[in-house]
């Protein structure tokens, strides 16, 4: 796949986290006239941050010209402090890849074997061993980036088959070159949203398989209550024109069409209305959708964007609004020849935390109404069904205590559905006082959309028994292929059984993609 640089879309963000591709760049102009221009500031007599000063609060501290190699070492070396479980192989190739793609658009001032280190590592498979807690989403994702880079240069570790090996005997093993920096290089890859945007991209893409399971679960739910397609009427969602609702409503539609379950009770059904767990389901899974889309707009970008500082402009042009007011130079900038360095703080994740956090929320409502949809389909004054699905009541406990599972993981949902971006704990002896916590905001979707893809499984299961309890009445064609094909992995449970493995099996299926309802909306 031709990488392009500020164009990458959401489809090839899936493909690169999957790794099926090589990557190339084949446009490398605007590498070189920004490394020219970081390399004339390298050799120069004026002071540039992040070139021949410090960092962060040591910015004023001046580095003398024979010790700028060792600077940009030192840097990598001391802000490899991360600790926690290793980052996953998919995070860790959107993190190589969207640094090489940020990198190649020219702001940054690398040389174009920088970028060429990132693409290589990426198709030989080469996965950095990169700690996943560390970070607070300001100033870069320093900690996970600098265990990027150190790897890159043979010094850190690999991740290789699930297990910690030193970087630089997989290097060799895989036929690359350890990366040496020159000036400014090692902070141009650490200081960026490369990692938070990287974690946040898979969760999406993970919400986005999930998203259309928990609507093929809630389809099969309602059938099994022996609920009404009355609410998903087209009418009913236009008037109020939200897109997410009305996409979904049409989709509840197509998945329910043909029922005979249906059709045995459109006449004389003594209930009214149904719960909304029923009744509201696009309106609650349609608002889920528009947000998590609104998330991938923001990350896309951020996918897209130069977030390094300082960056590297012609003539200390802003990349868009033309050169300062007054022909001046603005306050930060070194200009060298026809350049000069701007400090500015694109690095700071905030538009990744705020999404990260709205897409939580997605997260844990479609958790939360699927609790609730296991929750009514064990009581039988709601469902009508046997209590807990189970023909023995009282012999058989049924589905009882794995609602309870489904609860307690709705629950916990909740906690971590609070939001990461409103904490902010200065660093850097205040010289970093406000910070995003991205990286925990994108960290934690993972968490959640496991604990969701397990309730998804309780009430595909706890539904499939409920049509069980209907037979020899079908439900629609979709539905009836997403039973069968549950039924392939997990038994019927007419008796109590150890349910934990069909649980396991059943949420495997739903991460997996095998039981998505056919048609659902996707994020792009």
């Amino acid at each position: 796949m031709q990488l392009q640089p500020g164009h990458l879309t959401l489809a090839q963000l899936r493909v690169i986290a999957d790794g099926t591709e090589p990557l190339a760049l084949t446009d490398w102009s605007a590498l070189d006239a920004s490394a020219a221009l970081v390399a004339a500031a390298a050799a120069g007599d004026a002071p540039v941050y992040g070139v021949n000063t410090g960092f962060g609060k040591l910015a004023s501290t001046r580095i003398a010209k024979d010790q700028l190699a060792a600077l940009q070492l030192n840097l990598i070396r001391s802000h490899s402090v991360g600790v926690g479980a290793p980052m996953s192989p998919p995070v860790v190739r959107l993190m190589l890849a969207t640094k090489a793609a940020s990198l190649a658009r020219g702001y940054s001032g690398v040389r174009r074997e920088v970028v060429q280190s990132l693409l290589d590592a990426f198709n030989a498979g080469f996965v950095p061993y990169i700690p996943a807690q560390g970070s607070v989403g300001a100033s870069g994702d320093l900690a996970p980036l600098s265990h990027m880079t150190l790897a890159l240069m043979g010094e850190g570790e690999a991740l290789v088959d699930g297990q910690r090996r030193p970087a630089l005997a997989e290097l060799q093993r895989l036929g690359l070159r350890p990366l040496t920096l020159a000036a400014k290089e090692g902070l141009a890859l650490i200081n960026g949203t490369q990692a938070s945007t990287a974690l946040a991209l898979h969760a999406l893409l993970r919400f986005d398989t999930l998203f259309a399971t928990a609507l093929a679960a809630g389809a099969m739910t309602l059938d099994a209550a022996r609920g009404s397609d009355g609410p998903f009427d087209p009418r009913i969602h236009a008037v109020r024109g939200q897109p997410g609702q009305i996409e979904t409503a049409a989709v509840y539609r197509e998945l329910l069409a043909g029922s005979e379950i249906r059709q045995s009770h459109k006449e004389g059904d003594e209930r009214v209305q149904d719960p909304y767990c029923l009744r509201c389901q696009p309106q609650v899974m349609g608002a889920c959708l528009d947000q998590a889309r609104h998330t991938a707009e923001v990350l896309v970008r951020e996918a897209n964007a130069v977030t390094d500082n300082p960056l590297v402009f012609d003539d200390c042009m802003d990349a868009d609004a033309g050169p300062p007011q007054g022909g001046e130079p603005p306050r930060g900038a070194a200009p060298q020849g026809r350049g000069g360095l701007v400090s500015g703080g694109n690095f700071h994740a905030e538009p990744v935390a705020l999404a990260a956090d709205g897409l939580a929320l997605a997260i844990a409502e479609v958790g939360a109404i699927a609790e609730r949809r296991i929750a009514m389909l064990i009581d039988p004054g709601i469902s009508r069904l046997p209590p807990f699905l189970t023909a023995d009541a009282g012999l058989h406990s049924g589905f009882m205590i794995a609602h309870v599972t489904a609860a307690a993981l709705a629950s916990e949902n909740k906690s971590l559905a609070h939001p990461a971006s409103v904490d902010s704990l200065p660093t850097s002896a205040n010289q970093e006082d406000h910070v995003s916590m991205a990286t925990f905001a994108a960290r934690r979707l993972h968490a959640m959309i496991d604990n969701t893809a397990h309730i998804v499984a309780i009430e595909l299961l706890a539904a499939a028994q409920g049509i069980d309890f209907l037979r020899p009445l079908r439900s629609s064609a979709p539905v009836e292929a997403l039973y069968e094909r549950l039924r392939q992995d997990c038994a019927s449970y007419p008796v109590d059984h150890y349910l934990a493995p069909d649980i396991e099996r059943a949420a495997a299926l739903v991460q997996g993609g095998a039981l998505q309802a056919p048609g659902a909306p996707r994020l792009a």
